[in-house]
């Protein structure tokens, strides 16, 4: 295939999404750093939001991280007095992990740099769920591995 037959990059599906989560990532970049959050924090403190207590596997499987990711990350929020991992009392094997009351209290303020970047997206409230509904079919259809 020649340079001119080659699809231009602007038209790869790939390229298009790489750059929609940069600019959504720093997007958020901004008001994060003000409450002293990065964006692997700030979806961390949402799954907990979500459902408090989660085994270390099902957090790593909910943000889609491995554990060499995502233990350097808790450990992090772990020392700013966010979250807490414990043996769980059933099952020494499960570490769970749960917000502080600082991480709840953290919560509210990065919900609101949430609704502050919100209001940058040009799309409509239709628009915006099929986004999200297509970025996510796309994400599974590639995490299958059949």
């Amino acid at each position: 295939m020649s340079p001119a037959d080659a699809p231009r990059l602007d038209d790869q599906l790939c390229f298009a999404l790489y750059a929609a989560s940069r600019a959504t990532v720093n997007a958020y970049r901004d008001h994060l750093a003000r409450i002293g959050l990065t964006y692997p924090q700030f979806v961390t403190l949402l799954a907990l939001r979500e459902r408090d207590g989660m085994g270390m596997g099902e957090l790593g499987e909910r943000l889609r991280l491995d554990n060499s990711t995502l233990s350097p990350l808790l450990k992090r929020m772990e020392g700013m007095g966010l979250l807490e991992r414990r043996r769980c009392s059933t099952d020494e094997r499960r570490v769970e992990v749960w917000l502080t009351p600082a991480g709840v209290a953290k919560a509210g303020p990065a919900l609101e740099a949430q609704r502050e970047v919100a209001c940058r997206v040009r799309l409509t409230p239709d628009e915006a769920d099929t986004l999200r509904l297509l970025a996510t079919r796309l994400t599974l259809s590639l995490e299958d591995p059949t």
